[in-house]
């Protein structure tokens, strides 16, 4: 690990010597590259340089203790050497962390589908909830958020979401959230007070481009038809709804947020290939028995992984056996300590993967 960390160092060093040459001023996509790449390397750099001064610590400690006579002064030595010690071990656990291979879609924007499962108008509202959860966190982050397509049931609830979220990282943080979520409340038409359990499924799916996925326009069949619901001027009075009909897959996406039809089917093509992509995303991941032995990461969409108990106001997550008692937080959208929670888990199983 510490010849690759010195590769590493050395190629940093020559590119912020580059960056530093005038004659770059001339070529600004080599200086975007490079400036990217220097970000990239940055937290590694940086932590290895700290490890190697805490190493240095160690070693300048260990050397006084051995010529020092003086308790007051050994027992000051001693204290700095535990120092030095725990933030080398710190230090190395973090180098790895970052070595570890990055997820190559983790900063892309993403197309998040949120459908109602078992519980009726129940599953419908759930459902429309989590929608609102996932709207709450990413505003909180100052991330876009775009409607794609909504089915709503009578009752304000959502028989089936679909919609974009734009901002960096949006995939590394959401990714966890793939698999079936359950409720477990006492609806407000239940008259006997019995707790009831519903379920919504949530796929979060990295946007692809058109250099990931080719689509052939002859596979797909394009119906236009009239919005319905709520939407801007004249949106329920033209055919500019479009449903998108992909016959090798069978896949179907209806979108009616935008007055154009043709920036309708813009949309519903994006939702198409960013579903063909994690179909072809996920036959990699199940190739990999490692990944497909670890649930924590992108998921499986039938698997259920998150448990909402309102009477006992309890967030449980079953990938990591966390609970959290502070539900109405989570559903206002506070849910970074689940997502930090599940990535620390996800790094801890590839690292015992690369000890393995």
């Amino acid at each position: 690990m510490f010849d690759r960390l010195d590769d590493i160092l050395i190629h940093y060093e020559e590119i912020m010597r580059e960056l530093a040459d005038p004659a770059l001023a001339g070529d600004q996509k080599r200086f975007r590259a490079l400036m990217k790449e220097q970000a990239d390397l940055q937290p590694l750099v940086d932590a290895y340089r700290a490890y190697k001064k805490a190493k240095q610590d160690i070693e300048d400690s260990l050397s006084m203790l051995e010529s020092e006579n003086d308790e007051e002064m050994r027992d000051m030595l001693k204290e700095e050497l535990a120092g030095a010690k725990g933030r080398a071990e710190a230090l190395e656990h973090d180098m790895k962390v970052l070595l570890l291979p990055k997820d190559p879609n983790d900063e892309k924007n993403i197309f998040v589908e949120i459908r109602a499962g078992a519980g009726g108008d129940e599953a419908a509202l759930f459902a429309a909830e989590l929608y609102r959860m996932y709207v709450f966190y990413a505003e909180g982050r100052h991330w876009k958020v775009e409607t794609i397509h909504v089915n709503e049931s009578g009752i304000g609830g959502f028989k089936e979401v679909v919609f974009q979220v734009t901002g960096a990282g949006a995939y590394s943080k959401l990714k966890y959230e793939s698999g079936v979520h359950r409720v477990q409340r006492v609806p407000k038409t239940e008259a006997g007070g019995r707790i009831h359990t519903s379920t919504a499924t949530v796929a979060v799916m990295p946007e692809a481009e058109e250099v990931d996925v080719e689509i052939d326009l002859n596979d797909c069949k394009f119906d236009v038809f009239r919005s319905s619901g709520n939407g801007g001027q004249s949106v329920n009075t033209t055919d500019s709804a479009v449903r998108l009909t992909h016959i090798p897959t069978g896949i179907v996406i209806s979108c009616q947020d935008e007055k154009s039809q043709l920036k309708n089917k813009d949309k519903a093509l994006k939702v198409l290939r960013a579903r063909l992509f994690e179909i072809e995303r996920q036959k990699k991941q199940d190739a990999e028995s490692r990944e497909r032995r670890s649930q924590i990461g992108t998921g499986d969409r039938s698997e259920k992984i998150r448990t909402y108990n309102f009477p006992q106001g309890r967030v449980t997550d079953h990938r990591i056996n966390l609970n959290l008692y502070r539900i109405d937080s989570i559903m206002d959208g506070d849910i970074q300590e689940l997502i930090d929670a599940l990535t620390t888990a996800d790094q801890a199983e590839k690292l015992s993967g690369l000890v393995a």
